[in-house]
């Protein structure tokens, strides 16, 4: 599943990611304190729009954490991990079983949002897209802090069985299938840690409610959005389904070249660092990429009739 790495690039640089870190918390910090202040609506709107580019690199250094190559030590990568998830917000440990499921479903029928078969709810294919699209499964991501501190147990699978074959929704299905209950102690306290956190900031520092929705309404619009973006009608392949993107190169370098998409899903075990250059795969030019923006809006077209299946081979594999 994962080609070989050339020698040298899985080194983390672990002190360009304490520095971004800490870079990060300082920008949080000031996010905040300007909304506690900010009237009107175009200085509300700006605020919104650089959050949103300040949070999905947030969610970069998370995902880092995810893969366990933000630090070398375990212990560290998880703590960050768990802090900056806080500020997303969800439990890291719930983040972190969907991702590396998303990894081992990629393009398979339990995960092709963009794919539609005969029997299929077509309906409820075009509102799951539209949710995708739109930033409304932004909003389900964090409702599951709620649900991580109020019910737990729903997310254990020792409660229920799933047939992703006949469920309306074989991605939550599948996902539910894979899920790990031994994390259920540290999703809890994660979602109460998130609610608790966030209403300190809002109460503490008299954040005016529509401007917190705005910043986050704005980052949870731009996270969706890029969910699937690098997936959509790419080949049904679990690694090679997906594609690398480019949007402005500061942009781009703040997210940690996340929009090298493709190169990660080949080396997933690769610190962001070493993805344009495991892209170029020893060339000195990179490889031709899509502009996300055209790409997001060819995502408009929905999701498409197929009768291609392709298996997940993992399909029930517990997530470690």
């Amino acid at each position: 599943m994962i080609r070989n790495t050339p020698a040298g690039q899985d080194r983390i640089p672990a002190a360009a990611n304490a520095a971004i870190v800490v870079v990060q918390l300082l920008a949080l910090a000031g996010s905040f304190y300007t909304a506690s202040i900010a009237r009107g609506l175009w200085p509300v709107v700006g605020l919104a729009l650089l959050f949103g580019v300040l949070m999905n690199s947030v969610y970069s250094i998370i995902h880092e954490a995810e893969h366990a190559i933000l630090f070398p030590d375990r212990r560290a990568n998880e703590a960050v991990g768990i802090l900056m998830a806080l500020f997303f917000p969800a439990p890291f440990h719930l983040l972190r079983q969907g991702h590396i499921g998303h990894h081992l479903r990629n393009r398979s029928d339990d995960e092709a949002f963009d794919l539609y078969f005969d029997g299929d709810n077509v309906v409820w294919k075009w509102m799951v897209w539209l949710g995708i699209l739109t930033g409304l499964y932004y909003l389900l991501v964090v409702i599951s802090n709620i649900v991580a501190a109020a019910a737990p147990f729903i997310l254990d699978r020792r409660h229920f069985r799933v047939d992703r074959h006949v469920a309306v929704d074989r991605a939550s299905a599948a996902f539910l299938q894979s899920f790990n209950p031994a994390h259920l102690r540290w999703i809890r306290l994660e979602g109460i840690a998130a609610i608790a956190l966030h209403t300190s900031i809002v109460l503490g520092l008299r954040i005016p409610i529509w401007n917190y929705i705005a910043m986050y309404g704005a980052f949870g619009f731009m996270w969706s959005a890029m969910q699937y973006v690098h997936h959509y009608g790419t080949e049904r392949h679990v690694t090679r389904g997906a594609r690398n993107l480019w949007l402005f190169g500061p942009v781009d370098a703040i997210w940690l070249n996340h929009n090298w998409h493709r190169a990660h899903h080949e080396h997933p075990t690769v610190p962001w660092i070493h993805l344009p250059q495991l892209a170029r795969g020893g060339g000195d030019e990179p490889p031709r990429r899509g502009f996300l923006p055209w790409a997001y809006l060819k995502m408009w077209k929905g999701p498409r009739r197929t009768h291609e299946h392709v298996e997940n081979k993992y399909a029930g594999r517990i997530i470690q």
